[in-house]
């Protein structure tokens, strides 16, 4: 099963590239930089790895980040995680970037846009996988500040395919962004939003209602609403969720109650994806290594996962067709032998 998994053409759809910032990087840009790190060796910062909730997360996420400085730090960090992706057969990847937490330490934008879309463009050349990029903002922020954030993304809107929202979801809904995604709407930007994660089912009713989101970040906690479990199954929302985060985070206890098996069997369109992986334990083939052994996922619905997550892609129609195709090839290779 697990040769099984790694070998599964996949997308993935839920990908912070910060939060692929493994330790081993985090003291080299540290050092390549000239930054004090309050930690004194990788297995120091892998044990601070440990979290209560979603903002002892994101405390130590931003610590973090503050290494990344220049344009080759952003194309390093891209580049490692283009790498480690096509290894576990990630065919296509559409990533999140947080410019807000670099602008606001004196960053410029085009230096964190540039050294990332760069890594991009060589991953699809030099490895085969392709990329697209979307532009989260941080939501514990002001609207006022998404919309600078906005304006200084609109000169490369050819090259960022959508606009997204993360970072601490309790206390801060979508409506308080609304007048943000309608302008990036109509400056032509596609747009998603984390929500129902520590948040409310009523936060991805928002997403959905005044967002106009093209899919939902997380939505696990959508269980708790039936009308939106019905909703999201007729018009096939996509779920972009990522286990081992949830369990990580303490959005669930453990790998066995989650409801990844319960969302994909009411026919949800739900997708299996890494989120942070340096900090959460793994980048996408674990995530559907351990929930496939704690749900006892079987061969048929890991193909179904897979299938979803290009089907929930951005990709133009023909694209997704080429890679249902190679998938639908190895599924039926697979039974066959």
């Amino acid at each position: 099963m697990e040769e099984f998994i790694q070998d599964l053409p996949k997308a993935e759809l839920h990908l912070h590239i910060e939060g692929t910032l493994e330790p081993e990087m985090m003291f080299k840009l540290a050092q390549r930089n000239n930054i004090d790190l309050p930690y004194k060796s990788v297995s120091e910062i892998r044990a601070a790895y440990k979290f209560d909730n979603l903002q002892s997360f994101l405390d130590i996420y931003y610590q973090g980040s503050q290494v990344l400085q220049q344009e080759q730090d952003f194309y390093d960090l891209t580049w490692a995680y283009l790498e480690k992706a096509a290894s576990q057969n990630v065919r296509h990847t559409e990533i999140f970037f947080d410019p807000q937490s670099h602008t606001d330490r004196g960053i410029a934008f085009e230096t964190v846009y540039q050294g990332i879309n760069r890594a991009l463009q060589d991953g699809k050349t030099k490895l085969g996988i392709s990329g697209q990029l979307i532009l989260s903002f941080l939501r514990h922020l002001s609207a006022e500040a998404a919309f600078s954030t906005l304006e200084q993304a609109i000169p490369y809107k050819d090259n960022i395919l959508a606009v997204g929202l993360d970072s601490a979801e309790q206390g801060n809904p979508p409506a308080k962004f609304k007048a943000v995604f309608d302008r990036a709407q109509a400056e032509g930007f596609l747009t998603v939003a984390h929500a129902g994660e520590e948040g409310p089912p009523e936060y991805i009713w928002e997403a959905i209602e005044l967002l106009n989101v093209s899919r939902i970040d997380h939505g696990v906690r959508s269980m708790e609403d039936p009308k939106l479990l019905d909703y999201l199954a007729d018009k096939q929302i996509p779920l972009t969720v990522c286990p081992l985060s949830n369990v990580e985070l303490k959005v669930f206890d453990s790998m066995a109650k989650h409801n990844l098996k319960k969302l994909l069997n009411l026919g949800i369109c739900v997708t299996v994806n890494s989120d942070d992986p340096a900090y959460f334990g793994g980048y996408i083939a674990e995530n559907y290594q351990a929930a496939q052994s704690a749900l006892d996922l079987t061969k048929q619905e890991l193909y179904q996962l897979a299938k979803n997550s290009f089907q929930a892609s951005f990709l133009p129609p023909e694209s997704k067709h080429k890679l249902m195709v190679e998938l639908d090839n190895y599924y039926q290779n697979q039974k066959a032998s």
